[in-house]
């Protein structure tokens, strides 16, 4: 079980030093994983100790989102006196990205051959 922590850690490490000196707008724990994907796709199998980690973590991955829960219902009074501006500010942001996500494809795509 060890060494399944440690070659995460490891690839966790190389993801962020890739982060710091080729990739600064990722983040490294992301590089992390793209390179421990790729390290597995290689090598063609994965490790048992790797494996019994992995597991592991998974159990338990809900309570990463404890923190956030908390925080709703922290603020949940602020929340409720300001719902319907977070509403509107959420409702005029999404309008915003599809229009000009269309706009900016209108823009760049090409002739399609149904415009000729």
């Amino acid at each position: 079980m060890i060494s399944g922590l440690l070659q995460i850690l490891f690839f966790q490490g190389l993801g962020e030093l890739g982060s710091r000196l080729l990739l600064p707008t990722l983040p490294g724990p992301v590089i992390g994983l793209v390179l421990l994907l790729a390290w597995l796709v290689l090598r063609g199998s994965i490790h048992p100790a790797l494996a019994s980690v992995a597991d592991s973590f998974s159990q338990y991955l809900g309570l990463l989102f404890v923190p956030a829960a908390v925080g709703v219902v922290l603020y949940l009074p602020e929340l409720r006196a300001n719902a319907f501006a977070i509403g509107s500010a959420l409702l005029v942001s999404v309008v915003l990205t599809v229009a000009s996500t269309a706009l900016v494809l209108k823009l760049l795509g090409g002739k399609t051959p149904s415009d000729e």
